[in-house]
């Protein structure tokens, strides 16, 4: 069995033996190593293997969370970022989401969820929950046209509409083109129209953005 590999950045050292012993407690993980803030993540990864799953929090002396963030989207996009952070505010997780993250927990979740969201990103690309949603979501601007992350209005087919909406509802590529007759090939370039198309960087801010547009309503 291939194991997903993680690394843990967090500089409150008490609560990052905590993940790391839980993380060593799930047989499908593999804890490549941990750091204690940004600048010191990128001085070890030069010289390990590169996690497929980053755990990060968002407020660290040195380099913070937020400009790590920002670094690992431009220089190691095959990295998946899931933030952990106090904050709930909605324009700090859309910055975070648009800046690159795939996924956003705050760190009162339970373990349960946290390991969830970990093999969540590994097979969708994205994890957030329905309260970042909601946060999200009665946060946005109701209007008729959609709009991009630039604030330029665009259209979008029906098709993509549709796989919008299987995107939202955890489906991948593969999952996405059996549910619609499809292939995944096709469905990859549906995915990147989308992308091209609202300004987005990653799975999560699709989903973010549907949100925000009222393609995808959360379930109250």
């Amino acid at each position: 069995m291939e194991r997903i590999k993680i690394a843990l950045i967090d500089d409150q050292q008490l609560f990052r033996q905590g993940l790391a012993l839980l993380i060593n407690s799930i047989p499908e993980f593999e804890l490549l190593f941990e750091a204690s803030n940004g600048e010191d993540f990128l001085q070890t990864i030069k010289h390990q293997a590169y996690p497929q799953i980053v755990l990060l929090d968002m407020e660290m002396p040195v380099m913070n969370g937020i400009e790590l963030n920002k670094q690992l989207h431009e220089q190691y996009p095959s990295i998946k970022v899931i933030i952990l952070s106090v904050h709930d505010k909605q324009r700090l997780i859309t910055h975070m989401i648009q800046a690159g993250a795939c996924g956003y927990l705050l760190k009162n979740c339970d373990k349960e969820e946290l390991i969830a969201a970990i093999k969540m990103v590994h097979h969708s690309g994205f994890y957030l929950n329905e309260q970042v949603l909601k946060v999200m979501q009665n946060a946005s601007v109701r209007k008729q046209e959609i709009k991009s992350i630039d604030g330029i209005s665009i259209d979008l087919s029906s098709r993509e509409r549709e796989i919008l909406e299987l995107i939202c509802r955890e489906y991948n590529n593969a999952e996405i083109g059996e549910k619609l007759f499809i292939s995944p090939r096709t469905v990859e370039g549906h995915r990147n129209n989308l992308l091209a198309k609202s300004g987005c960087r990653n799975t999560a801010g699709l989903v973010l953005f549907a949100v925000k547009s009222h393609i995808y309503n959360v379930i109250s």
